[in-house]
């Protein structure tokens, strides 16, 4: 048994049928449960703590990282991007095991464009090492203007990628294709400088006469398994991330899914035949 604790700052760890869970709630401030991992000078907390300012400049971009990892669970955080002439720059919210040989990573990654043009998102998955995974859709309004949630929701059947309550991304664990299933892993987020590809493949370059660029969280949002933590909290099926209702997309999320793909994909690496001659097979597992 697990428990869905969206509003409160708790770490539970209790014992049921003599099953140990341990649930981490959405923590009240950054530094409960993150840590600056790169150009501290660059990271400013807003509102207490509640939220935070990441800067990109001349001199540096930044990072953080999640204190801890997790097996399994959903994270979200609700971010603004940067307003304007956001070209050649890129906000990443992702998760890592930071491991080398045999990876695994699930990414979003905001690229920036020339103002006026439409706001990137670019999702990838490593499974055991094996990136190369990339989807490409435009986002349907401007992410700048106000804080939308992004979301990985990550159990034994699927990973599904979410923007507010859109699915635009499953990978599913179908047995045919490496999935993410034993490494637990750390929630990590950046801001820098990546004019050599982000925006149109690297032709448009970061106007630095813009800087400083500025992108912001608030509600940090990690459920899921600690790792360390109780052995059995990963593998129990009452976690709520489990349950039956989120182990494929429900009707409604699948009609959405549809919709975004249809509409606001822009590319995907299971129809570039130039790269992949033969369909990936994770490509045909449907949703």
């Amino acid at each position: 048994m697990a428990i869905h604790l969206r509003n409160a700052t708790v770490f539970l760890c209790f014992y049921i049928l003599a099953l140990s869970v341990c649930v981490l709630g959405r923590p009240a401030t950054f530094l409960e449960d993150f840590k600056v991992t790169w150009s501290e000078s660059h990271i400013r907390q807003i509102d207490g703590g509640r939220a935070i300012q990441l800067v990109l400049d001349q001199n540096s971009g930044c990072g953080f990282a999640s204190k801890r990892q997790y097996l399994f669970g959903r994270v979200s955080m609700k971010i603004k991007l940067i307003p304007g002439d956001s070209a050649g720059t890129v906000t990443a919210f992702y998760m890592n095991s930071n491991t080398d040989a045999v990876r695994d990573e699930l990414d979003f990654e905001f690229l920036g464009n020339r103002t006026g043009q439409p706001y990137t998102v670019q999702t990838n998955i490593y499974a055991h090492g094996k990136g190369d995974r990339e989807q490409r859709v435009n986002l349907w309004f401007d992410p700048a203007a106000d804080f939308h949630t992004y979301s990985i929701l990550w159990n034994h059947h699927h990973i599904v990628f979410y923007v507010d309550d859109m699915p635009i991304r499953v990978y599913k664990n179908s047995g045919r294709v490496p999935f993410p299933m034993n490494q637990p892993m750390g929630v990590y987020s950046t801001l820098w400088e990546a004019d050599d590809w982000a925006t149109r493949g690297g032709l448009e370059k970061i106007d630095w006469s813009k800087a400083p660029f500025y992108s912001y969280y608030r509600d940090f949002d990690i459920e899921g398994c600690p790792v360390p933590g109780p052995a059995n909290c990963a593998s129990n099926p009452r976690n709520w991330w489990e349950a039956n209702t989120y182990q494929a997309l429900s009707a409604m999320e699948a009609r959405k899914y549809r919709w975004v793909r249809l509409n606001h994909m822009i590319y995907d690496y299971c129809t570039d035949k130039s790269r992949y001659p033969v369909t990936p097979p994770e490509c045909l597992a449907g949703i």
